[in-house]
């Protein structure tokens, strides 16, 4: 009876491990299935086209426009020209500008968020501007901005001016719409890190004597710069080959690398060129999905082991209650 009994087991056993091996077969398959289209879509337009513009940079510019297909250096030579040197400067400029400027809003406001109990509402208002054509929102600025606009109106109302001041057409306009239009990308981040920090922490550093502000820079900060960071890269990549916002509220002295691109393509049809252009742009964003993503494998490595002192150091703190109860 034991020798059958052990059988019957046995088989059980046996056949439970195949089934669980057939299902464990049939996840990856329909994994791999969905995974398909993803990595399909991936490469038509994103490897493709990045190819493309790699090669274009490495040829030479035809006559009439378009490519020639030779080998030239050309248009990494020309990239060094003075002007395009004061031009990169200048983007990079605006750019680290609008960043910083973004960033200081966006954590007052995703602290706010995390800490509120209409974070739904919030959510919903930071998201409405997703839904608005970004045209609409440049024009809008303009009519705020303009001569005739609000704030001048506003000044000379006030008797604060007696002319109007020139508040479009410059750097700081260009810097100003380019905070609105990308502060959603910089707070989402900031608030989802801040909404999974645990607050307890804070509450500790304050009873080992920190003052608040000590507290929020050397506990949270650092707690929160996984978001921080995504929220540097989700901003400063797109503002760098902003090409909108500077041809409509900017003036000459806002032109910058995106209207370099267009300019090459559309007008002067020095493909090459416009392509060694957009070269920059893609290492620079693929340096910053490098840095979040090294960051994130940085904080979750943490937590593990944050996670695994915790459980090694629990057994040890119930053991002398145990000990106490047993005497």
């Amino acid at each position: 009876m034991m020798e059958k009994d052990k059988s019957v087991s046995n088989k059980k056993e046996k056949k439970f491990s195949f089934n669980a091996s057939e299902l464990k077969k049939n996840v990856l398959n329909q994994g791999s299935a969905y995974s398909w289209p993803m990595g399909l879509w991936f490469i038509i337009f994103f490897i493709v086209p990045l190819v493309i513009i790699f090669v274009y940079s490495f040829m030479k510019k035809g006559l009439y426009g378009g490519v020639e297909a030779e080998f030239s250096l050309q248009a990494y030579k020309q990239m060094f020209n003075p002007k395009y040197g004061i031009l990169v400067l200048r983007t990079l400029k605006i750019s680290l500008i609008s960043t910083l400027i973004t960033i200081l809003i966006a954590l007052p406001c995703g602290y706010a968020m995390a800490r509120s109990k209409y974070q739904t509402l919030f959510l919903f208002l930071i998201i409405i501007p997703f839904w608005t054509n970004s045209l609409i929102r440049i024009f809008a600025w303009m009519s705020i901005l303009n001569n005739d606009g609000i704030i001048n109106q506003l000044l000379m109302k006030l008797h604060i001016t007696k002319d109007y001041v020139k508040l479009l057409y410059n750097q700081n306009a260009v810097i100003l719409v380019s905070v609105y239009m990308y502060i959603p990308y910089a707070i989402l981040p900031i608030f989802t890190a801040i909404d999974r920090f645990d607050f307890s922490l804070l509450e500790a550093a304050r009873d080992l004597g920190a003052t608040k502000p000590q507290a929020m820079m050397k506990v949270l900060i650092p707690g929160i710069k996984s978001g921080i960071i995504s929220a540097l890269t989700f901003t400063f990549i797109p503002i760098f080959g902003a090409y909108t916002v500077p041809l409509l509220v900017g003036g000459k002295d806002s032109y910058m690398l995106g209207n370099v691109i267009v300019d090459q393509v559309q007008k002067t049809r020095n493909w090459p060129l416009a392509a060694a252009f957009s070269m920059v742009i893609t290492i620079i964003s693929i340096v910053g999905i490098l840095w979040i993503s090294f960051a994130n494998n940085k904080d979750s490595k943490l937590k593990k082991s944050v996670a695994k002192e915790e459980v090694y150091l629990s057994p040890q703190i119930e053991k002398p209650a145990g000990s106490l109860r047993e005497r």
